[in-house]
């Protein structure tokens, strides 16, 4: 697989921040409850967002190397926030797969790729996230 970068930059003098990739963005902001002007997605929705957006698209991946025809995916992703340092906890998804295969070859599909999605492999699996360099800009006056 090829390597992914992503681009992260704050909108100036507030936490509201702009994500890229390519030419796809999105908004990322803490929610008013936090500090923030709730006008994105926090870190942890694009956490689950990006567990569920994985899965559903290995979906159709898999379904493609098995000659399957995927009309729909639902996917649902839930989990809870704990601990010192806090971190995602208890995460759990379900999915509702529509197919033109029998319900056994849809289970199948199912239960395989949960064992290959990239994203839930990568958690389950602990991928090691490393800090490699800091730049530091004092705005004192």
């Amino acid at each position: 697989m090829a390597q992914t970068k992503v681009h992260i930059r704050t909108v100036h003098d507030s936490s509201t921040a702009v994500g890229w990739a390519g030419h796809h963005t999105l908004t990322i902001d803490r929610s008013e409850q936090a500090g923030g002007m709730g006008l994105g997605y926090n870190g942890g929705q694009l956490l689950f967002l990006a567990i569920g957006g994985c899965y559903c698209n290995d979906i159709f991946r898999e379904a493609d190397n098995r000659g399957i025809k995927v009309r729909s995916v639902q996917v649902d992703v839930e989990g809870d926030w704990g601990g010192d340092p806090v971190r995602a906890q208890d995460v759990i998804f379900s999915v509702r797969v529509e197919a033109e295969a029998s319900e056994s070859e849809i289970r199948d599909l199912i239960t395989h790729t949960d064992q290959v999605a990239e994203i839930p492999n990568s958690l389950r699996l602990g991928t090691p996230v490393t800090l490699t360099k800091i730049e530091v800009i004092s705005a004192q006056k």
